[in-house]
């Protein structure tokens, strides 16, 4: 899994499902499904994540949706995730630990990082991408910069402080997606207007990318 093969055939967007209630996480991912997003995360700091990653599993990955988690701090959540399936994790920082535990359990690991140092330990600790984070500490400029130095086929996703406006900047730095929350996914937000904000989001990454 730590190879790239989580993201084959899909957009590289990642929805950031933070505070998704389980009630409905079946029915959010489909309408995520719909527009076009095949890459889930439910952060672990939300209302029973585990039950909300399991539910979307077991609906929408025979369709084709790759379910991972988001805040994962500890190599005891990597384990639970294995044992229901969760194809990737994502991280605010970048664990050795957790990052070796995911791989070993054939998971993705995308560890959260911000500087060089922080780079190249994480790959070698076995991260399948990187989650530059927060974004708004490293502008396009400083993608471009750490992607002349960084292997070529690793990915970078930024995380925070992303927008259309400068989405068009992060690619052309070297970026390879984006991982999106409030602005896609609020807790109690409508789900015509997630329906709406995910259509959008998804047009302005196709155009960014073509």
């Amino acid at each position: 899994m730590n190879d790239g093969n989580w993201l084959r055939g899909h957009l590289p967007l990642i929805a950031i499902l933070r505070g998704l209630e389980p009630d409905r996480a079946v029915a959010v991912a489909g309408i995520l499904h719909a527009a076009g997003i095949g890459l889930v995360e439910v952060p672990l700091n939300s209302p029973d994540a585990f039950a909300s990653i399991a539910a979307i599993i077991a609906a929408w990955e025979p369709a084709g949706m790759v379910v991972g988690a988001g805040t994962v701090l500890d190599v005891g959540a990597v384990a639970r995730l294995a044992a229901i399936g969760a194809r990737f994790v994502v991280a605010p920082n970048a664990d050795a630990a957790v990052i070796g535990a995911a791989t070993a359990q054939g998971m993705a690991a995308v560890p959260g990082v911000i500087t060089p140092s922080e780079m190249f330990a994480a790959l070698a600790a076995g991260a399948a991408a990187l989650k530059i984070f927060p974004a708004e500490l490293m502008p396009p400029a400083g993608i471009r910069a750490v992607r002349a130095v960084l292997p070529p086929a690793v990915p970078i996703f930024i995380v925070g402080g992303v927008t259309a406006a400068n989405m068009a900047d992060y690619v052309a730095a070297g970026a390879s997606g984006f991982g999106i929350g409030s602005s896609l996914f609020r807790p109690g937000k409508a789900l015509d207007d997630i329906a709406a904000d995910a259509q959008a989001l998804v047009a302005a990454v196709r155009a960014v990318l073509a």
